[in-house]
C-alpha cells in the first residue's frame, strides 16, 4: 500500500543548527502514528516543514504522492493536512462555533460562498469533538480540555484526510486524556490518519499503531510501541535509561 505521507531525507537548519537532518519515514493511509523524542528532537521543525511554514533545505515532502516541499500552508490545508496547536489558538472575540466555521472556508481567493453549508458543517465539528452544548459560548469560558476539544474542532472543521497532533494531552487530568484519546482513536474510521506527537507516554503508547522516534533531527528508532518502549538507544536518548512506562 503506498504510504498517505513519506519525508524523504528531509533536512532543515536554522543558521549552524541543524533541527533536522536526513529525516526519512512514512505514514501509512489509516494509521495512527506516534511521533516523539526530546525536548528539541525536532518534532515542532518536522511539523513545520510538513505544514509549509518552513521550506526544507533539502529532501522532500510526500503526500498522497504529490510533492508538496515548500507548498504554502494554505494549499496544503486544502489538499487534506490539518494541524492542532499545543497552545490553543482561538479567535477569542468569536464563539466556539465560529471558530469553527472559520477553518471551514476554503483558503482560496475566490472560495464559494456557502454559509449555510458552513454552518452545518461547524456544528457537527463541535457534536463530533463533545463541544455541542458550547457552541455559542466564547472560548474564554471554556475548561483547558475544552480548547483541547476545540483545536480538534477547527481541525476537522478543514474536512482533513491527515491530522498532525501536537501535544493533545498537555495539561489534562487522567480522564480527559482518555477521553481524547478515544477521540482521536475514532479518526482512522472515518477515513482519516493521524500523526501525534506529546510527552505522555503512557497515554500515547497506548494509542498508537507505530512510533517513530527522532533524536537530534535524526530517526532514532522504529516500530511497534512495545517494541520502541524496550529500546535501549531510546531509553538513553528520551528518558535517560528510565524506560517508556
Amino acid at each position: 500500500m503506498k504510504p498517505i505521507l513519506e519525508l524523504d531525507r528531509l533536512r532543515k537548519s536554522f543558521g549552524g543548527l541543524c533541527a533536522v537532518n536526513n529525516l526519512s519515514f512514512s505514514v501509512q493511509a489509516g494509521e495512527i502514528l506516534g511521533f516523539i523524542g526530546p525536548n528539541g528532537a525536532g518534532k515542532t521543525t518536522a511539523f513545520n516543514l510538513i505544514m509549509g511554514v518552513y521550506r526544507p533545505d533539502a529532501g522532500r515532502i510526500l503526500f498522497k504522492g504529490r510533492d508538496i516541499s515548500g507548498w504554502p500552508t494554505y494549499k496544503i490545508v486544502n489538499l487534506g493536512i490539518a494541524r492542532t496547536f499545543q497552545i490553543a489558538r482561538p479567535f477569542h472575540h468569536k464563539t466556539v462555533v465560529k471558530n469553527v466555521e472559520i477553518s471551514t472556508i476554503e483558503n482560496a481567493l475566490f472560495a464559494r460562498e456557502n454559509r449555510a453549508a458552513r454552518w452545518e458543517a461547524s456544528c457537527l465539528c463541535c457534536d463530533r469533538v463533545g463541544l455541542a452544548d458550547d457552541v455559542d459560548k466564547l472560548p474564554g469560558a471554556l475548561p483547558h480540555a475544552g480548547l483541547r476539544r476545540l483545536e480538534v474542532a477547527k481541525a476537522l472543521g478543514t474536512e482533513p484526510d491527515l491530522v498532525l497532533f501536537d501535544e493533545p494531552f498537555a495539561g489534562l487530568s487522567i480522564a480527559e486524556v482518555e477521553e481524547m484519546s478515544e477521540l482521536i482513536r475514532k479518526l482512522p474510521g472515518e477515513g482519516r490518519t493521524v500523526v501525534i506527537v506529546d510527552h505522555n507516554m503512557r497515554g500515547l503508547m497506548r494509542l498508537v499503531d507505530r512510533v517513530v522516534v527522532i533524536h537530534f533531527g535524526e530517526k532514532l528508532a522504529e516500530g511497534a510501541p512495545e517494541a520502541v518502549a524496550q529500546n535501549p538507544l531510546v531509553q538513553e536518548a528520551y528518558l535517560a535509561g528510565g524506560g517508556m512506562a
